[in-house]
């Protein structure tokens, strides 16, 4: 029982982790484990210890959100990040499909081309060839 160690010290009444210590009244008291923080009819933030004596519950909320916050802040910032990163790829790769597009164009237009050149050299040939044939040359 959490009660037996009220007016004694903190450390022995830590020493039950069920035990919740309140330094203004020196009571030590069973943990209110219904509940996440300890009612302040029952014990004042600033004043309830549990686990370790040295952190009030005041002070352990406010490291917890400070570190919450931080974390949440990291968590966003690696997102973005990221998200700037897909984007950057995306329109690099972007610029390059069209480039490809471009270069394969190019390639059908030359060969279009050439066979447009033989065909006119093909063309040229046999008009050539008719001009012999009946002699206007």
């Amino acid at each position: 029982d959490c009660r037996q160690y009220t007016n004694r010290s903190c450390e022995e009444c830590l020493k039950n982790v069920t035990c919740l210590w309140c330094a203004s009244s020196r009571r030590c008291m069973e943990y209110p484990v219904q509940r996440i923080l300890p009612p302040a009819d029952l014990c004042e933030l600033r004043s309830a210890r549990w686990g370790v004596c040295w952190v009030n519950f005041e002070a352990l909320i406010i490291a917890m959100s400070v570190v919450g916050g931080t974390f949440l802040i990291m968590l966003g910032v690696c997102c973005c990040c990221c998200c700037c990163k897909k984007k950057s790829k995306k329109q690099v790769s972007g610029r390059s499909l069209p480039d490809k597009d471009d270069e394969r164009a190019a390639r059908e237009r030359e060969k279009r081309r050439v066979r447009q050149e033989e065909r006119r050299a093909e063309m040229k040939s046999r008009h050539d060839e008719i001009r012999r044939k009946y002699g206007t040359v």
